[in-house]
């Protein structure tokens, strides 16, 4: 009976020393706590950067809308001289992948809005002439007027979050900014050659 009870109070000592023994609970809790850190900031970095390539996007539509807006006619090479000031403001990031769409809208008497011109850096017209608008602002669309709109996408990547685990095309997400602006001299903008 005696050699039957030596185990069990053996494995009861045993218990009752690992029970007060504190070294180690440190490292176990960083092992724990470890991966959530790094997941938080490779999170914060991933929003930080996404962020600044949105705000970049929405700084160039609305320079390029303002540049045009600001000429009493334009023609395609001049269309391309002010589009190169997108992937200017892109900088430090990379501008190639760049989608510009630029749409003269003209608003006739009953407020109804179509494309009186339309360019895109490729040189074929996005929007046909005459096309309806359909997603002018109603506070924009004033009888007898004239705007100006821009649209600008680019691919985002995203750098750090699960790389290898997520297909390509889940990983890559399209920013968009689309600008409404109104010319500042003359009744319209002209393009001789759009």
């Amino acid at each position: 009976m005696m050699a039957r009870r030596t185990p069990l109070i053996w494995l009861a000592s045993t218990a009752r020393r690992l029970v007060h023994d504190r070294k180690g609970v440190g490292a176990i809790e960083f092992a724990i706590i470890f991966p959530v850190l790094v997941m938080l900031y490779l999170g914060a970095f991933e929003i930080t950067i996404g962020l600044n390539v949105s705000k970049r996007t929405t700084r160039a539509a609305g320079s390029i809308a303002d540049i045009i807006t600001q000429q009493q006619s334009v023609t395609k090479s001049s269309l391309t001289d002010i589009a190169k000031a997108a992937p200017a403001i892109f900088a430090p990031f990379d501008g190639s992948a760049l989608s510009l769409k630029v749409t003269a809208i003209q608003i006739d008497g009953s407020a109804n809005p179509t494309v009186l011109w339309s360019w895109a850096p490729s040189g074929a017209a996005p929007y046909a002439k005459n096309s309806a608008v359909s997603d002018v602002p109603t506070e924009m669309k004033k009888a007898n007027s004239f705007l100006i709109r821009t649209e600008l996408s680019t691919p985002y990547t995203l750098l750090v979050f699960a790389p290898s685990f997520l297909p390509a095309e889940t990983r890559t997400i399209t920013i968009s900014r689309s600008y409404f602006y109104r010319q500042r001299q003359g009744e319209n903008i002209p393009c001789g050659d759009c």
